[in-house]
């Protein structure tokens, strides 16, 4: 029955994969470039997150100046640990409340920083995020005004998910 059922399947998938142009879990790798020193990059997004921990600010539905989810979600952080180079958070989305894990990762470079941040959904069966794992991580480099220094260069897993999504979950900064 399995040589039956493994070819038939094969044959089913492979066309699939040819159109279907997202990851096959909603997830988001970037990598940046700070000319600030690791130790500030890790303060300042460290303290936004932390000032972000409350439901404040959340939208619960569509407004004319968010008119799609995901922007607007700058809330329901928690930072879950920090190490000498790491830090790890979750963020809940604003009307669902699903989990997604969120890692950054800091090494030095020259006087700058290099990092790489990672969002991921806790579901095992969500594939379309819409862009929130993006904005997950770009929301923070934005609210700690990183992305508006000189040197700031970034680095997407899927480069049409970061043109596609961008401008929205970052309009208001």
């Amino acid at each position: 029955m399995w040589t039956l059922l493994l070819p038939l399947s094969i044959l089913c998938v492979s066309p699939a994969l040819a159109f279907f142009k997202y990851p096959w879990h909603a997830k988001c790798k970037i990598h940046w470039n700070f000319s600030t020193p690791c130790n500030q990059v890790m303060t300042r997004l460290e303290s936004v997150a932390r000032s972000w921990e409350g439901g404040e600010g959340c939208p619960m539905a569509p407004t004319p100046s968010c008119p799609e989810m995901p922007c607007g979600q700058n809330c329901l952080y928690t930072v879950v640990e920090k190490t000498e180079n790491k830090i790890s958070l979750e963020h809940r989305t604003p009307v669902a409340r699903y989990v997604d894990d969120i890692k950054f990762k800091f090494s030095d470079s020259g006087s700058g920083c290099k990092v790489e941040g990672f969002s991921t959904s806790r579901l095992w069966y969500a594939v379309l995020d819409k862009g929130t794992n993006y904005c997950n991580l770009r929301n923070l480099v934005d609210g700690a005004g990183l992305s508006r220094q000189n040197g700031f260069t970034e680095a997407t897993s899927n480069r049409s998910e970061e043109r596609r999504v961008g401008k929205e979950c970052r309009s208001r900064w």
